[in-house]
């Protein structure tokens, strides 16, 4: 066994050896795999193994179809067979929102060249004879959908690391993982020790354990998860080929072909955790008791849809364990705090995503950064916040609700309340509706009497918003920012440490703020900042604050000088925006403070008293309009949320929610982190290249350098869809829509609501270099149906920024 490697890999299922089989593709072959027992152990090895494209992210969906070409290819170059069925897969929508999310689907797979399509009853007969299409609205067809065969898809992969020169060692558990003073580790195991700048724990059911090694605590909860699988039924005896596979997640179970029978597997209501206080360490290849009557349910409505179930003896039932994530989808990356410490823990789909999963993580670990932007997955996304009473909670809610449709903008309850701030008691007592936003409970909108329902139409909580969006732009608002990261920098080197980690250049004056990206391993666009200078050695940094622990990757790659600190504020501090025509009336009424454009400038910020408490102010807004935002001491919190709605309550000025909010600044076409702004776009295509001052050196300056002179690939627009397209849905874009003109697919939506102030239901997005100009017509595909659209040449709101300057 080495003694040193590039990377160890820590697990020998699925997963584990996929990452193992990609760095040594990368050209890392001095690389080890270490197996507490033998590979596939754990859940890979009782796994149903299914594969499918398709999926609500799109680029969760090159990552499944790049993993079902890898089969064939893996096989063709091993010699390995991975047991590759793909007879195809049939989705079936028994209710309109099933058939919404499908046609979407489908419209997406148009644009991507991927092959998902409708099909009739008759024609999908003809390719399911056993299933009784009664009550179906919609039926599509995915050719490539199947299965593989666990066992040999996890042989294939260790044995392509290791004809590169990987070494795999099974029945070696790690027992330690001891970081070094240079950032190394050591991992300890009974036959030796290995040094590597990169440890992967991809340990599955053992994720935990292995994490806990390291003194790191993952959000994670195994539970138990059965299927079964019919004995011989004659109509598929007497077949000469395979049937495809039945997706009928309305009916909540999964059914295919396995030999001559059938196997039906079911997420029922009835959840059984399992190993709340940890995996034993001396489990393998075992399984728990047969309980099908937790899926009775299920099992009835899949033989009211595949009537010869109900005949067929049952020859054999699996009941296993399966780990979850807080959202169901894999926790993966470098931990923020633990550099050299990567994780690939709680991976359900995982037949589906092995491949792109191993893709992804060896181009992080050898190349800095993934390909794709692909922060649903990214470990960073939950915090220490996300504790045991709050994971067990939303793993119960996933598994129960695995087929249940993810809608845009949904908010679950499950294990909330987590964090709350201050004014969270007094929101709630005025009908305030929230949100998750990094575990703090954030107002989405305000109404007592309006639930917050979830669905690919408007609901009934789009007259709410509506509401509030206009009082802003008539009067004002009041909208709680506190949920976004806010850090302070101190100190003689703090003007010197910002510049070498942004792309602009620090403001110069006290009192100033500048606006800036974070630039990428790629020369893409990490994140974006408002960066305000306090005094000679004290700077105010403002960004997203769901990204806060991903954005800590980047901080700590720039050592700060001796003397400077760098402090988190996020908890500490708490905030409002005060925008609209009034907020300047209403604000001047609490503070003596000169607030007119003179004295107090569009970027300009400073310490002022407002109604007693000291708040920083600053003269920025990302509702486009007139405003404030106001950052205070979070125990003053409240004293100030009482101060503004009273002085506000005579000027027609309430509380605004965040989704009045999103919806504000898309009237003003101003792009939002994880939207319109990733990784995945360069400046320049996002309009923010004249941000990046390249006469000055900063954090991954040499990979803009290599693309801030290309020609955009695509750039973002702002379209206004047709209103009686839109009326006739009752449906907006919501982010993800592909954009066709002439039938061609030209770009897609990135995010989109109603522009409730200008009268007309917007989206930004994306098009493709030369392929759609302002003006131009084109059709959005909303709910997978065309609805007319034009891009336009400016913001529909203040596009000169008179109102934001006033």
């Amino acid at each position: 066994m080495r003694s040193h490697a590039q990377a160890v890999v820590i697990g020998g299922g699925v997963i584990g050896c996929s990452i193992l089989y990609h760095l040594a593709k990368l050209g890392w072959t001095e690389v080890v795999l270490l197996e507490r027992d033998e590979l596939t152990s754990g859940s890979t090895w009782h796994a149903a193994a299914n594969i499918h494209g398709l999926h609500d992210s799109t680029n969760i969906s090159r990552l499944q179809h790049y993993t079902m070409r890898l089969y064939k290819e893996l096989e063709a170059e091993t010699g390995q067979s991975c047991g590759v069925f793909q007879p195809g897969s049939l989705y079936l929508a028994q209710t309109q929102n099933r058939e919404h999310q499908l046609r979407l689907q489908a419209a997406k797979a148009k644009l991507y060249g991927m092959n998902f399509h409708e099909v009739s009853r008759d024609e999908a007969e003809r390719l399911h004879p056993l299933v009784d299409f009664d009550g179906i609205r919609c039926i599509m067809y995915e050719p490539d959908g199947g299965n593989v065969d666990p066992s040999g898809v996890t042989a294939a992969y260790a044995a392509g690391a290791r004809a590169r020169g990987a070494e795999i060692h099974r029945f070696t558990p790690v027992t330690a993982t001891e970081r070094q003073a240079d950032g190394s580790w050591i991992v300890r195991t009974p036959k030796g020790d290995i040094a590597t700048p990169w440890m992967v724990n991809a340990a599955g059911l053992w994720g935990r354990e292995v994490a806990a090694l390291a003194g790191l605590t993952l959000p994670l909860q195994p539970t138990e998860h059965q299927y079964f699988v019919t004995e011989t039924i004659a109509q598929i005896a007497a077949m000469t080929r395979r049937l495809p596979s039945v997706a009928d997640r309305d009916g909540e179970y999964y059914l295919r072909q396995e030999g001559k029978g059938l196997l039906i597997g079911a997420y029922e209501r009835d959840v059984r955790l399992w190993a709340e206080g940890g995996t034993p360490l001396d489990f393998a290849h075992e399984l728990f008791a047969d309980d099908l009557e937790r899926i009775e349910a299920n099992m009835l409505r899949a033989i009211d849809r595949v009537p010869v179930v109900g005949t067929a003896g049952i020859k054999r039932v699996i009941n296993g364990p399966m780990i979850w994530s807080p959202d169901a989808n894999v926790l993966m990356g470098p931990v923020p705090e633990l550099p050299g410490y990567f994780c690939c823990n709680g991976i359900i789909p995982g037949f589906s995503q092995s491949g792109g999963m191993g893709l992804m993580a060896a181009q992080w670990i050898v190349e800095g950064e993934m390909m794709y932007d692909m922060f649903p997955w990214d470990m960073a996304r939950f915090g220490a916040w996300a504790d045991s009473r709050f994971t067990k909670a939303r793993v119960r809610n996933q598994y129960a609700h695995r087929f249940s449709i993810h809608f845009p903008g949904e908010e679950r309850e499950a294990g909330r309340p987590v964090r709350t701030r201050p004014v969270y008691q007094t929101q709630q007592a005025m009908g305030a509706k929230f949100g998750l936003n990094y575990g703090w409970e954030h107002p989405a909108y305000f109404d007592a009497e309006t639930p917050d329902t979830a669905g690919f139409t408007r609901q009934g909580w789009w007259h709410s918003v509506g509401r509030e969006a206009r009082a802003l732009r008539d009067s004002g608002g009041i909208i709680d920012i506190s949920n976004f990261a806010k850090y302070r920098v101190t100190g003689p080197g703090a003007e010197a440490w910002l510049n070498a980690v942004f792309a602009n250049r620090m403001p110069r004056v006290v009192g100033r703020s500048c606006l800036t990206p974070l630039i990428g391993k790629r020369g893409g666009i990490a994140g974006d900042f408002t960066v305000t200078r306090l005094g000679d050695e004290e700077f105010w940094v403002i960004g997203s604050g769901m990204a806060e622990r991903y954005h800590a990757r980047f901080f700590r790659q720039v050592p700060l000088p001796e003397g400077t600190t760098f402090e988190s504020m996020t908890e500490a501090m708490c905030g409002f925006n005060v925008a609209g025509p009034k907020s300047r009336e209403v604000l001047q009424r609490l503070t003596n403070a000169a607030l007119a454009t003179a004295e107090f400038p569009f970027m300009a910020s400073r310490w002022i008293d407002l109604a007693g408490v000291r708040v920083l102010a600053l003269r920025v807004s990302f509702t486009g309009d007139l405003g404030w935002e106001l950052h205070c001491a979070a125990q003053d919190q409240a004293r100030l949320y009482a101060a503004l709605l009273a002085e506000g309550q005579g000027m027609g000025i309430g509380p605004v929610g965040s989704r009045a909010l999103m919806c504000l600044r898309l009237e003003k076409g101003y792009g939002s982190w994880s939207r319109e702004y990733s990784p995945e776009y360069w400046p320049q295509e996002v309009g923010l290249a004249r941000l990046c001052k390249l006469d000055k050196e900063f954090l991954n300056k040499d990979a803009l350098l290599k693309v801030i002179d290309l020609p955009a690939r695509e750039t973002i627009v702002i379209l206004a869809l047709d209103e009686d397209a839109v009326i006739a849905s009752g449906a907006d874009a919501t982010g993800g829509e592909p954009i066709f003109r002439g039938g061609q697919g030209v770009g897609r939506v990135s995010s989109g609501g109603y522009g409730y102030s200008v009268g007309r239901s917007l989206a930004l997005g994306f098009v493709k270099a030369g392929m759609a100009e302002p003006g131009d017509r084109v059709q959005v595909m909303v709910l997978g149906r065309p609805h007319g659209a034009e891009i336009l040449a400016a913001p529909p709101f203040d596009p000169e920024g008179v109102r934001l300057r006033a």
